[in-house]
């Protein structure tokens, strides 16, 4: 698999984006949260912002913003190594509506001037991180799968950057790996999926302050005329993203009763069934099951790949896996080549054998 460099830079323009421009500062995380759970992507974007921060020698802030949250976060908050949290409680904060937590982000930023801010790629992230990034004319890339520091060099120019926010995600289709840079406005904004980062609680010492602004300093009485009558929480039915194993098939399975034979392999292993695109586009998996960049990322002990050719867009979501094992009639299909073993063979052939052994010795 080829993968290839491209640097995009954002220039905007406006006079208000002077604002923001050249500020060397701390960086952000936006935490979400479900009622006073923080959501593990907030964490997962904490542990990595940590190591933003480390590099660049400066501090990690994070922000939350809800009803009912004030001495219920910051415990699950303050120990991913986090300098300073800025928690808003408000009645009109939760459940979320977009206007009084986007005057929330922009006014804090016109204050404290971050240069990085992460974002869940969720529907929250996705609804919100636009917002923000089009007041303070910033820029922002969505769905990141790396997020690393480095220097630029503008060949327009000549102009040397020291220190940028690599954003690292698939392009065009997934047929590139595009590294984007952000080199003169700030907030340099990047969404993430759940998943991509891997959390861990700090080591390190961080400073573990916490103040309580003021939220009518922040959010207009304006910005409430929206209220939410009435809101349903789907539960999750499956722990895909959690199970120690995943058995996953793409469009070489062949059909929806193929399936089946992965969903008794992965009952067997105690494990959960993944999909490729290609196979829930066919029809044959749900989409909660689709694993990759326009997925769930998932970090199994071992992977099991059945069918699966192995594009840009589906590495991305299993690549961390521990032990990788292709099941694949094509040798060489693209994900043989990052598989620690490959079984040449059709998905008919192999998986009712591996079923039948693994019914053997699991007595």
């Amino acid at each position: 698999m080829s993968f290839f460099l491209v640097h995009v830079t954002h220039q905007f323009h406006t006079p208000h984006s002077s604002l923001l421009i050249h500020i060397m500062n701390n960086v952000f995380v936006y935490c979400e949260t479900e009622g006073p759970n923080v959501l593990e992507v907030s964490q997962e974007l904490l542990t990595k912002g940590r190591k933003l921060a480390d590099k660049l020698g400066v501090d990690l802030h994070a922000i939350v913003a809800g009803s009912g949250i004030k001495g219920k976060v910051e415990t699950q908050i303050l120990p991913y190594g986090v300098d300073k949290l800025f928690v808003f409680e408000g009645n009109g904060l939760s459940p979320y509506t977009s206007a009084p937590h986007t005057d929330i982000l922009v006014n804090l930023f016109k204050e404290e001037r971050p240069q990085i801010c992460l974002l869940g790629a969720t529907v929250i992230g996705r609804d919100l991180g636009p917002r923000v990034s089009s007041s303070l004319t910033s820029g922002l890339t969505a769905d990141c799968t790396q997020l690393e520091i480095g220097d630029y060099d503008e060949k327009k120019t000549g102009k040397h950057y020291d220190n940028l926010l690599y954003q690292i995600r698939p392009a065009f289709g997934g047929n590139i790996v595009a590294t984007i840079v952000n080199p003169d406005h700030r907030p340099q904004m990047a969404t993430v999926r759940s998943g991509v980062m891997q959390k861990a609680l700090y080591e390190g010492q961080a400073k573990g302050e916490v103040v309580y602004p003021d939220v009518a300093k922040y959010v207009p009485e304006a910005d409430y005329v929206v209220k939410v009558i009435d809101r349903h929480v789907e539960a999750a039915k499956h722990n895909l993203k959690g199970s120690p194993i995943v058995v996953a098939g793409g469009y070489g399975v062949g059909s929806k009763e193929g399936f089946e034979l992965l969903f008794q392999l992965a009952k067997e292993l105690h494990g959960e069934v993944g999909a490729s695109r290609a196979a829930v586009d066919a029809g044959w998996a749900d989409h909660d099951r689709q694993i990759g960049q326009t997925g769930v990322t998932v970090h199994p002990k071992v992977y099991i790949a059945c069918g699966i050719s192995g594009q840009i867009q589906h590495i991305a979501g299993m690549q961390d896996s521990g032990i990788i094992i292709s099941i694949n009639s094509d040798p060489d299909a693209p994900i043989n080549k990052i598989a620690d073993y490959v079984i040449n063979g059709t998905v008919e052939e192999v998986v009712p054998k591996l079923i039948k052994y693994y019914k053997q010795n699991s007595k």
